[in-house]
């Protein structure tokens, strides 16, 4: 954006666009606090003591969120046929797997 463009802005989009950069700012920020605290822990550790992760991983899946989408992948599957999953396929660009594993 050139500073012709910027002056032409309103006031109230200048504001939104000031607070998005506060909050990048506040989020690069953090992000960088806790690498250097992380590594700081990871160096201070006790000896044979394990490794502390910057990004845990965490796999937990939400089984009511799923239990939900299979009900109506199953409702849809009843009402409209199985067609939906061929036309998946065709507008990713690929074949429909044989069935029967040939």
């Amino acid at each position: 954006m050139s500073r012709s463009d910027f002056d032409l802005l309103t006031e109230t989009e200048k504001m939104f666009i000031r607070k998005e950069h506060e909050n990048k700012f506040i989020s690069d920020t953090t992000w960088m606090r806790n690498a250097v605290l992380n590594a700081e822990a990871n160096i201070n550790r006790k000896k044979n003591k394990r490794f502390i992760e910057l990004f845990p991983k965490t796999h937990k899946a939400d089984k009511e969120f799923n239990e939900n989408a299979i009900q109506t992948i199953l409702e849809m599957e009843e009402k409209n046929g199985k067609s939906w999953v061929d036309r998946v396929y065709k507008a990713n660009g690929m074949k429909t797997p044989q069935k029967g594993g040939k």
